[in-house]
């Protein structure tokens, strides 16, 4: 067994292990700290690829920008923990359509490969070793073979842009909304005021208690007296 074998078992088995804990895991927090445990040791298996451009993109975009996002979400929203048992009343469902997915994919996965409809890698030259992976062949790919949907992913983004912003922006509290909410918390105030003075004001409000005490009778006088 060479080095490389070994340390893809290695590595393999970190990635396990960090997928297994992610979905285990009861906080949100460990949950995203586990994936992007999981995204390095992707980024790891692009560097046995010879692939050091999709490996370094995999260690900044995913497991740095994207999960701090991530983990600024679960903080923000103040889901640290996560409650099974209202998960599992809620979304008792998903568990054995998950299940089922899965066993699924795996035997398209073992028919694909057993039928031979997924080619075996080919060995590459020493030309082919050092500009593979790399940006200029990333590059002229994308904006070649594959400009129409790098165009239609940037329109993408672009429209989720701008849902976010329209959607925030309603619930982003303004000046005139402001404005007005303060007055009608001082209408409200005012109707408050005014109902406890006419209470207050009220005839009768006083002198019924007034003359229910005067017509108590007073307590006896002890006998000795």
């Amino acid at each position: 067994m060479g080095l490389e074998t070994f340390l893809f078992i290695i590595v393999g088995a970190v990635a396990v292990a960090a997928a297994a804990g992610m979905l285990f895991s009861k906080s949100g927090i460990h949950s995203a700290l586990f994936l992007v445990l999981n995204l390095a040791c992707v980024a790891v298996f692009y560097l046995m690829l010879s692939a050091p451009f999709m490996a370094m993109v995999q260690i900044t975009v995913y497991a740095g920008a994207i999960m701090v996002l991530f983990l600024f979400v679960i903080m923000l929203l103040g889901s640290e923990r996560i409650d099974l048992g209202l998960t599992d009343r809620r979304l008792g469902f998903q568990t054995p359509a998950a299940f089922a997915l899965a066993v699924l994919f795996i035997v398209v996965v073992a028919a694909a490969v057993l039928t031979g409809q997924i080619p075996a890698p080919q060995p590459v030259n020493d030309v082919q070793a050092t500009t593979h992976g790399g940006p200029g062949e990333v590059g002229a790919v994308l904006y070649t073979r594959y400009l129409l949907p790098f165009e239609m992913v940037a329109v993408l983004l672009l429209a989720a842009t701008i849902g976010a912003v329209v959607l925030a922006r309603d619930v982003i509290p303004t000046k005139r909304s402001q404005r007005a909410q303060m007055g009608r918390i001082r209408e409200l105030r005012q109707m408050i005021t005014t109902i406890e003075t006419e209470a207050a004001s009220a005839p009768g409000a006083d002198g019924e208690g007034a003359e229910e005490e005067a017509a108590a009778p007073a307590p006896a006088a002890p006998a000795g007296e």
